[in-house]
């Protein structure tokens, strides 16, 4: 169930109350009885587990991306072309 928090208009106190979505907002504060109203929240979201910037990817040491960089760098590199120009010979025709 998420936990919403509240701030009271006449004593500026603030509560939190764990409500479920489909529970009424409250309206009276616990301390004054005066209107109260609530405040928008930050989710508290952390995700977990491999496939995610911070796991695989933010550190730099261990993990996924450092090994593909391995990987990539045993491939061998595509065949050099000749530097060497041919030179063709043009004859004049008289």
């Amino acid at each position: 169930m998420p936990l919403y928090e509240y701030e009271c208009f006449l004593c500026g106190h603030r509560f939190e109350r764990i409500q479920k979505a489909s529970d009424p907002l409250l309206d009276q504060c616990p301390d004054c009885g005066g209107a109260v109203r609530r405040l928008l929240g930050v989710p508290a979201l952390q995700f977990k587990g491999s496939g995610w910037y911070v796991t695989d990817y933010g550190k730099g040491n261990g993990g996924h991306a450092t090994n593909t960089a391995r990987d990539e760098k045993s491939v061998s590199p595509p065949p050099k072309k000749d530097k060497k120009e041919k030179k063709t010979s043009t004859k004049s025709k008289s």
